[in-house]
């Protein structure tokens, strides 16, 4: 139980097909914090609340694309039971650093500078950028490079990619606003603090839904960001550990479990097939 506290491309068949093969050549030696996780029978994991990504109900009962399919990895390992804490995404990496949790599992995005500070499993869940906009889309916001031209103010999540591309753009700080969370972020954008919401596209998509306003429009994909693909995040320390869960998620990917699990959530299979922890973390 978690609660709070198939087709596939050739190039990801070779690669998933090289941790599979380690993965049944023979029992691997099993890390100290995987023996110590099973032995628990519990990992706690950090999430957020970004629907498809990661959610939480009014009991506590946590879903989304990346807790599910760390749920099945975790149980393919011999963990049964996973507990989830809800994080700010700036606050993922300096918890797990502190130990706080064992590892995050929430859509957090693999990018080369958080691989200087944890390390990551093999993609899982994989998005393009969107923008939440008004109604006509009245100052033209179809890209970063949009927001830097038109001076718009625009909405990000504290500690998410959006800032750094908006910044990248030549968007000022001063034009950045980091919303307390996604449902904020929509109703600043209705009230007009924001001319845009900028977060990773099947999130917006999610929260207009929600919203039910004629009032707004979505821009998805953003012509200028990159695709990107989050993996499970672990601490450094925890390299056994990792590797032991991509072994474990490369034979779910095999058996069709995974699709099952980031199809029903609107994710690209094959996007997260495709691609490979390297692309995103040369030399890691």
């Amino acid at each position: 139980m978690l609660k709070a506290t198939g087709t596939y491309l050739a190039k990801a068949a070779v690669v998933s097909g090289l941790a599979l093969a380690g993965a049944l050549s023979g029992p691997a030696q099993a890390s100290d914090k995987l023996d110590e996780l099973r032995a628990a029978g519990t990992a706690k994991i950090a999430i957020a609340n970004e629907p498809p990504y990661s959610s939480i109900d009014g009991e506590g009962n946590i879903g989304g694309a990346a807790p599910d399919v760390a749920r099945a990895v975790l149980n393919e390992l011999g963990i049964q039971n996973v507990e989830a804490v809800v994080v700010d995404y700036g606050a993922m990496i300096p918890g797990l650093l502190a130990g706080r949790f064992d590892m995050v599992a929430a859509g957090l995005y693999i990018k080369p500078e958080r691989c200087q500070a944890v390390v990551f499993s093999e993609p899982d869940v994989c998005d393009a950028e969107a923008f939440a906009v008004k109604a006509g889309n009245p100052k033209g916001l179809n890209n970063y490079a949009d927001l830097a031209g038109a001076g718009a103010v625009v909405g990000v999540c504290g500690g998410c990619a959006e800032e750094r591309y908006a910044l990248d753009a030549g968007v000022p700080q001063s034009n950045i606003v980091v919303i307390p969370d996604a449902p904020s972020g929509i109703s600043m954008l209705q009230n007009g603090r924001i001319d845009a919401l900028a977060l990773a596209g099947l999130v917006i998509v999610d929260l207009v839904t929600k919203a039910d306003d004629d009032g707004i429009d979505v821009v998805y994909p953003v012509a200028d960001a990159p695709q990107s693909c989050a993996g499970a995040a672990f601490h450094p320390d925890n390299k056994d550990f990792r590797n032991e869960y991509d072994q474990a998620l490369a034979k779910l990917k095999y058996s069709g479990e995974f699709a099952k699990i980031v199809d029903a959530y609107g994710f690209s299979t094959r996007t997260a097939l495709a691609k490979t922890r390297a692309d995103y973390c040369p030399g890691n």
